[in-house]
């Protein structure tokens, strides 16, 4: 199969697996989810989920968060991981909210990009989901499949988003990289991974997948 023949493949088969994705991290509003997608760096969705509803009960807006001190914050998300510096990234991104956007999560890229332990992926996923604005956030496991499915050398994070945002139209990219997460954690996981029982590996990759 060539390569777009693949992407044709993918696309169709995600759609009828998971029409319609929700997002996995549970939040309220932009600056929840904000929060939320900065908790879930190296640390799976499934513990965020159980974390945040302790850290929102307390704060769940920039004006309650700097209220709160470091080590408060750092005491609930410690089982995130990483606590020390998500606890100051989750008080000092706050404080930047509140002091220079009035309390709202910005809606470009630059502006998100330049808040304390954002990233392209956190930003990506904000505009995505929050803005409505074509972006493809790729995460561990996109970045897996893509290079599993052919559709990218795999070389960097950078290098898959470029590949994938270049063979599939822009309007599928919001809900489609959704649809990939989903499916690497049901049918295509990093171990164990059986080609025959995999809905796309047997059909794109049938000689083998790494």
């Amino acid at each position: 199969m060539t390569r777009k023949e693949k992407a044709r493949f993918v696309a169709d088969t995600l759609q009828k697996l998971f029409p319609q994705p929700d997002i996995p991290l549970h939040h309220a509003d932009g600056y929840t989810l904000l929060i939320a997608v900065v908790l879930s760096a190296q640390c799976t969705d499934e513990r965020v989920n159980k974390i945040t509803p302790h850290l929102f009960k307390s704060a769940d807006n920039p004006f309650k968060m700097i209220k709160l001190n470091i080590e408060k914050i750092q005491d609930i998300i410690r089982p995130c991981g990483l606590s020390p510096a998500k606890s100051k990234a989750i008080f000092n991104l706050s404080k930047i909210l509140v002091e220079k956007y009035n309390g709202r999560v910005p809606s470009t890229f630059e502006e998100l990009e330049s808040l304390p332990g954002v990233g392209h992926k956190t930003a990506s996923v904000v505009m995505s989901q929050v803005f409505g604005v074509s972006a493809f956030p790729v995460d561990t496991h996109i970045h897996r499949l893509a290079k599993r499915w052919g559709l990218s050398s795999g070389k960097s994070v950078t290098q898959t988003e470029k590949d994938l945002k270049k063979i599939f139209s822009e309007e599928t990219w919001n809900t489609l990289h959704l649809q990939i997460i989903y499916f690497g954690r049901t049918y295509c996981k990093a171990r164990g991974h059986e080609i025959s029982a995999c809905p796309i590996c047997r059909v794109v990759n049938k000689k083998g997948a790494n």
